[in-house]
């Protein structure tokens, strides 16, 4: 415990602190663009001081490079968006994930860095944990009372995002319980997260949280057959779990009743047991035949819903945007791309990913080890086959654009002593 403290203790005294506060800051809304202007700040003040520092950095270029593919299709689709405004201001403020990114990039040149950051993240998700489990016990968190359907812990009840975030950051959390407590303080770990993942309800999360438990047997197992017997291990897990949740939490029986609804194979049965997620997609399906080229426009699916469903469609007349208002947006990343940005977007999106890979396979097994943490979240929080929040919202698209510039930053961060000696003691770099 000790080699942990200190990396936290330190991690929370170096300049990595603007970087971390935005996840830490998270469940409180806006708050945690805070963060995001400190970064600025800070890179706004290295610039000044080095103007050519851009050009030593691999990873920022990366970084821009992604986010030109990430914006440019948000760029193009405000042309003639049903939404000019919305669409227009949205782009504005997604350039402030470059300036994030650019400081992570600077602020973590050694790995010694970015394992601080690795374990600072653990911390503030073992604090999420905790007051989820307390909670689960007491009906109480540190946000409030849950509501009837969902464990909503420290995001509070209006606010369910607590299954989807811990999911997808549950990566640095197992890594750093892996690296300071061995094999059983992984899985122990992976228990503890479990419990409020499976109980905040989000069936997205679930499956997050399941690719993360196969990336996880993967790396642990180095062969097939201890592949196959982990996973058979987590699936035997997952059951007990799921059984005592099922038995001893209304709210998860609930959540799994109406998931069995799809058994009964109508298509009135399966939308129910979505939540009207099929609804939604033969929208957007109707949204991206009608603007093919370059979509409806960022955050422009909730206007342009009402166009294309019965005056009497669920999301018009009900929760969750307001009465008239519409669904807010596609729930599905492959379909929020087309249905908003239409074929550009999604071309862009595929070179960007394809630029990424490229980048992930020419570095060495030493690397893809060290950043394999913020890899496998960004991995389940991309993963296709699955429901998603929109990514280019306020909140989970700053999400995105964090992990993002992580991952470029841990991509091309150098052992202590092969840093050149300039760079620790200039600026913003003196973090390296």
């Amino acid at each position: 415990m000790i080699p942990f403290r200190s990396k936290l203790k330190a991690a929370l005294h170096s300049p990595l602190l603007p970087f971390w506060l935005v996840i830490t800051l998270l469940p409180f809304g806006r708050s945690s663009e805070l963060g995001t202007f400190l970064c600025l700040v800070g890179v706004i003040l290295l610039f000044v001081r080095e103007p050519r520092v851009l050009e030593e950095h691999g990873g920022a270029r990366l970084l821009l490079w992604l986010l030109a593919a990430y914006v440019g299709a948000a760029l193009i689709s405000s042309i003639d968006s049903v939404v000019p405004g919305k669409s227009w201001g949205t782009v504005a403020a997604l350039l402030r994930y470059a300036p994030l990114g650019l400081y992570a990039c600077f602020a973590i040149r050694r790995e010694s860095k970015l394992q601080m950051l690795y374990v600072a993240v653990a911390g503030v998700l073992a604090l999420w944990t905790l007051d989820a489990w307390v909670q689960t016990v007491t009906g109480w968190s540190v946000a409030g009372r849950a509501n009837a359907e969902h464990l909503s812990g420290i995001f509070g009840a209006e606010n369910l995002k607590l299954g989807p975030t811990l999911a997808v950051l549950s990566p640095f959390a197992l890594w750093t319980a892996r690296k300071y407590g061995g094999l059983p303080g992984l899985l122990l770990s992976f228990v503890l997260m479990l419990g409020p993942v499976l109980l905040a309800g989000s069936r997205a999360a679930w499956l997050c949280y399941a690719l993360v438990a196969i990336g996880f047997a993967w790396r642990e197992s180095r062969s097939a057959w201890r592949f196959a017997a982990f996973c058979a291990g987590a699936v035997l897990l997952l059951a007990i779990a799921g059984g005592i949740a099922w038995k001893t939490s209304e709210r998860f029986q609930q959540r799994i009743d109406r998931t069995m609804l799809a058994l009964h194979g109508s298509s009135q049965s399966i939308d129910t047991a979505m939540t009207g997620r099929l609804d939604i997609w033969q929208a957007s399906l109707k949204m991206i035949a009608a603007h093919p080229v370059n979509g409806v426009g960022v955050r422009g699916f909730r206007d342009a819903y009402p166009r294309y469903v019965a005056r009497d469609d669920h999301f018009l007349v009900a929760e969750p945007c307001g009465v008239g208002e519409g669904a807010c947006h596609a729930h599905q990343l492959v379909l929020e791309v087309l249905t908003e940005t239409g074929v550009i977007g999604l071309l862009l999106w595929l070179a960007a990913a394809a630029f990424a890979l490229r980048a992930w396979s020419k570095a060495g097994a030493q690397t893809r080890s060290r950043v394999f943490p913020v890899t496998l979240a960004l991995g389940v929080m991309l993963f296709p086959v699955n429901t998603h929040l929109a990514f280019y919202s306020a909140w989970w698209g700053l999400l995105f654009g964090w992990l993002l510039g992580l991952w470029c930053a841990a991509l091309y961060v150098q052992p202590d002593a092969e840093l050149p000696p300039v760079h620790r003691t200039r600026g913003v770099v003196n973090a390296a």
